[in-house]
């Protein structure tokens, strides 16, 4: 019987991408999985086929042989022959199926540390002006430490652990499967070789005890709201003697009084009156360095308009610029009005002219011009 097309039996078309090749393939091999169709010879025969066909399209050179020439690519000592395709499925496959259906199907992923530490994340929260110059941050962290008495091995002192039995130190058992063998976990030592039967009185067994840490870390001049900074070796303490896990600095900064940040760059609204902005003047601001600075504003300024200071901003991570810093002048209405102020602002608005506010009279000028 002819054999079916390849792309069709992963349900995929030519030219699929390899991250879209192995998502299919992931759902045909739970479709037809042995241990989901017991006693089902067809399921089996579909899913060796599903098998062999992501085995020979997620290898490049067998791919682009089975493009050009089909089946025929691999038959007859073609590209190893069927004899290559079948030594290595097994092997292959196992390490394909840990993958996809972990511990579900006899699973266990290849090479996992089990007995690493946990990483650990910390929620650290600084100023704005913390951010700017940096900070030598002292924490203090609740976590997980080698035990002190056994040396984190988690034997009663004297005394070592045994090699398992089961595995005989490998720390991993092969087992069969239909036509396929899978290797898993040891069941017996999780994975460790080792049994430890006079356990440490201190920590039981696990080689490591609860314990608050103080620990100083840098946080270098840049950073940003939500920057993460990874800590090696300073997560939870290895099960009986394994690696520790690692430590995540998750920062925060707190809102600022003055300053809005944007990258490197600053923003700050400055409040002006309507007086300053029509005839001019000089204002000062504060910075992010714990200076001020000098703002000139032209007359006749209008509201939202931004004056640029250069090299007043953020601090740029690693790097020796900065940012800038925009100010932005808001043109505050007079409110609260004496009677001599508004006779003074009615009169000056009988004499003002369309020179005086070109804006507003082009609009209404244009409105009126809409109407009719």
């Amino acid at each position: 019987m002819a054999k079916r097309d390849y792309y069709e039996l992963l349900g995929v078309e030519r030219g699929v991408s390899e991250k879209e090749l192995k998502s299919a393939f992931r759902k045909k091999a739970m479709q037809y999985h042995p241990d989901r169709n017991p006693d089902d010879a067809e399921a089996e025969a579909k899913f060796k086929e599903v098998g062999e066909a992501y085995e020979i399209l997620k290898d490049a050179d067998k791919r682009a042989a089975y493009d050009q020439y089909g089946h025929a690519a691999f038959e007859q000592g073609g590209m190893g022959g069927r004899g290559g395709f079948d030594q290595g499925f097994s092997s292959s496959m196992s390490d394909i199926f840990e993958d996809l259906f972990g511990d579900a199907f006899g699973g266990g992923r290849r090479g996992s540390s089990r007995g690493r530490g946990s990483d650990i994340r910390y929620d650290y929260e600084i100023s704005l002006e913390d951010c700017f110059n940096g900070q030598e941050a002292e924490i203090n962290v609740p976590t997980q430490v080698k035990c002190d008495v056994c040396d984190g091995s988690g034997a009663k002192p004297g005394t070592s652990p045994v090699t398992c039995s089961t595995c005989g130190g490998h720390g991993k058992v092969r087992m069969a499967q239909g036509f396929f063998s899978i290797e898993r976990t040891c069941p017996t030592c999780q994975g460790r070789g080792q049994i430890i039967e006079d356990p440490c009185g201190n920590c039981h067994g696990a080689g490591r005890v609860t314990k608050k840490r103080v620990l100083s870390v840098d946080i270098p001049a840049g950073v940003e709201d939500g920057t993460r900074i990874r800590i090696s070796g300073e997560g939870e303490a290895g099960v009986q003697g394994g690696p520790s896990g690692d430590l995540y600095l998750f920062i925060s900064v707190k809102p600022h009084e003055f300053f809005q940040r944007d990258g490197a760059d600053l923003f700050c609204r400055v409040p002006i009156s309507m007086s300053t902005a029509a005839l001019g003047g000089t204002f000062e601001v504060p910075t992010i360095e714990g200076g001020r600075a000098s703002v000139k504003i032209p007359a006749g300024t209008q509201s939202g308009k931004q004056f640029r200071l250069r090299q007043k901003g953020m601090s740029i991570l690693r790097q020796a610029n900065k940012g800038d810093m925009y100010v932005q002048a808001v043109v505050e209405t007079p409110q609260k009005l004496t009677k001599r102020q508004k006779e003074l602002l009615e009169e000056f608005q009988e004499i003002s002219s369309a020179d005086n506010s070109p804006d507003s009279e082009n609009f209404f000028t244009r409105v009126k011009d809409f109407f009719q």
